[in-house]
């Protein structure tokens, strides 16, 4: 009996407002005389009432507010109400002109009165249910700030229901300053009282609304965390609606370069022919999003790793992407798919990175890297490549694993090279945030499984960056690149490993993990450099420099290379090929 169905939603609405149209017409005749209506005007009361009522019901009906569920009574709805009782009421007034001498005596004034009442108090039935629910969501729910006010901040508020907006805050910026003025009858005060708003408000939630620079988003959170808020969270906002995520670390330590010049990278990508090897891992993946996002003409997609190359192109399924499953290591096959597929650019992903791995697999390190690399820019040479950007790393400077030292004799081999008419260049930067190799995803393992957080030293620190920034500044790199250089990414400033896993802790709000440190790995140093000296030259961007070129005779490199291949003592060689390599085996 008292489940709710339409039928008798719209029996029990149909009633209420025949209840509500007597009582507004009886107060409407009221309040137009005082309260003193004289016993001519009641006589035809009724009859009013009738007519009225018929017409309002009918017209309600009709733009189907009958069918609207209680509780999600919306402003939207409201307009309909509206628009019901102006065609009812002037449907009754047609009728009271066509035929007077049925309604005589009627004071027209009341007509008026009477809409006003009607809409009031059916419109206060239709959402008071909602009222009543929402009350009710507030009290349980988590009381909110939002910081940064941007132009959808208003209609994140309103999209976002689960939150109980309690406050807003911005920073204070003499230019265009918002603070003193009000958003969805809050007003917005000034960050500098983040502190006290958040005691006062009792809020346990924050959401930042709008993209703040790093040191600003860092302060913030180092402020938030001192007074125990661990709930922060992020939302991407555009027109038509947001999202949120919670704040991570990646965040904290994301660099976003203001010289990326994504249309000299448009230009340089659109319309061409470019094969990407290692595609399937973090940074070839990337760099093939990228690609495809800038309007290549035909991408070829090359890894050897069978279920890297399906990722990548379930994920991406452009009519455009060649998928060739195989290895740099035949040079034979390689130079068949560049015959085949004539690419314009080569950008070269492919190589084992895994410090640790590569100290225990180092002939296969050899191979795959240096090989590897030497044949991809052999072959890119002879098939008249415009382009070949060979991805580094800073572990190639002044190397004290096998990984870099491999990355090194790349580089070494690329700057001295006769490259014909084919521009080669290399691009050299840290640790890519969320990588396979990153530590981040090992940080956050541990913390899902409980565990205590593994560092290897107190004292270790490292560059990093976001995939998707370093894979564009490798674009934008290789765009201006005429060969032969080295070019070098700002990272930023070094990072301590200790503090990253903090932050991490910090935010997960797991309780109980403590930081537990293991010792260097084998070939893991300290610190990082991207640059032998100082004595790197400027370009157009500030965040692209240019190491000096290194001489080595190509014919004696490579001599080497292939004594390095087939000797025993591959750790000797390799010290000989790069004289600054000072092997830790810790």
């Amino acid at each position: 009996m008292f489940n709710p169905t339409s039928k008798k939603r719209t029996i029990f609405f149909i009633s209420f407002d025949i209840i509500i149209s007597l009582f507004t017409l009886f107060l409407a005749y009221n309040l137009r005389f005082n309260f003193d209506v004289e016993q001519e005007l009641i006589d035809n009361f009724y009859l009013v009432f009738i007519y009225l009522v018929i017409l309002k019901v009918c017209a309600i009906r009709y733009f189907k507010i009958y069918k609207i569920t209680w509780r999600f009574f919306a402003l939207s709805d409201a307009k309909k109400l509206l628009y019901a009782h102006l065609v009812a009421y002037f449907f009754f007034t047609l009728l009271y002109y066509i035929f007077p001498e049925s309604f005589e005596p009627f004071p027209r004034s009341v007509l008026i009165i009477d809409l006003f009442l009607s809409l009031i108090f059916i419109g206060f039935i239709r959402i008071s249910k909602r009222l009543i629910l929402e009350s009710e969501h507030n009290i349980n729910m988590k009381k909110t700030l939002i910081i940064g006010v941007s132009h959808y901040t208003q209609s994140f508020i309103k999209q976002k229901k689960e939150f109980y907006i309690s406050a807003i805050v911005d920073i204070d910026s003499k230019e265009d300053s918002l603070i003193g003025s009000y958003i969805s009858n809050i007003e917005v005060k000034s960050l500098d009282n983040i502190e006290s708003i958040i005691k006062d408000e009792n809020i346990s939630c924050v959401i930042i609304t709008k993209e703040l620079t790093q040191d600003i988003l860092t302060n913030i959170y180092d402020r938030l965390n001192k007074i125990n808020i661990t709930d922060i969270k992020i939302a991407t906002l555009n027109n038509k609606e947001s999202s949120l995520k919670s704040l991570s670390v990646e965040d904290l330590l994301a660099r976003h370069p203001a010289d990326l010049d994504k249309s000299k990278i448009k230009s340089f990508i659109k319309d061409k022919k470019v094969l990407i090897t290692g595609a399937g891992g973090s940074i070839g993946s990337e760099i093939s999003r990228q690609v495809v996002g800038f309007g290549a003409k035909e991408i070829i997609l090359l890894d050897h790793s069978e279920f890297n190359l399906y990722t990548i192109a379930e994920e991406l399924k452009d009519e455009n992407i060649k998928l060739i499953m195989q290895s740099v290591l035949n040079k034979e096959l390689l130079d068949e798919t560049f015959q085949k597929y004539k690419p314009n650019i080569v950008i070269h992903a492919a190589a084992y990175k895994h410090v640790p791995l590569v100290e225990q697999n180092i002939q296969e390190a050899i191979l795959n890297n240096i090989i590897g690399t030497k044949n991809t820019i052999d072959i890119s040479i002879k098939n008249s490549v415009e382009k070949f950007i060979l991805i580094s790393t800073d572990k190639a400077v002044r190397p004290t694993n096998v990984m870099g030292t491999t990355k090194r004799i790349c580089e070494l081999y690329l700057q001295n090279v006769k490259s014909l008419n084919t521009e080669v260049v290399a691009v050299r930067f840290g640790n890519v945030l969320g990588s396979s190799g990153s530590v981040i995803p090992k940080f956050k393992s541990q913390i899902e499984q409980r565990k205590n957080i593994t560092v290897t030293d107190k004292d270790i620190t490292r560059y990093f960056m976001l995939i998707p920034e370093a894979c564009e500044l490798v674009l934008q790199a290789g765009a201006i690149g005429k060969g032969g250089e080295i070019f070098i990414l700002d990272m930023g400033e070094p990072v301590k490993i200790v503090d990253l896993a903090k932050k991490m802790i910090e935010l997960s709000g797991v309780e109980g993990i403590d930081i537990e440190f293991t010792g260097l790995r084998a070939g893991e140093k300290l610190y990082e450099e991207l640059l032998l000296d100082d004595s790197d030259t400027s370009t157009d961007y500030k965040s692209i420099t240019v190491a000096n070129p290194t001489k080595y005779d190509i014919s004696k490199l490579n001599k080497d290379i292939e004594q390095l291949v087939e000797g025993k003592d591959k750790l000797s060689k390799l010290k000989e090929i790069v004289p600054e390599f000072e092997h830790k085996v810790n």
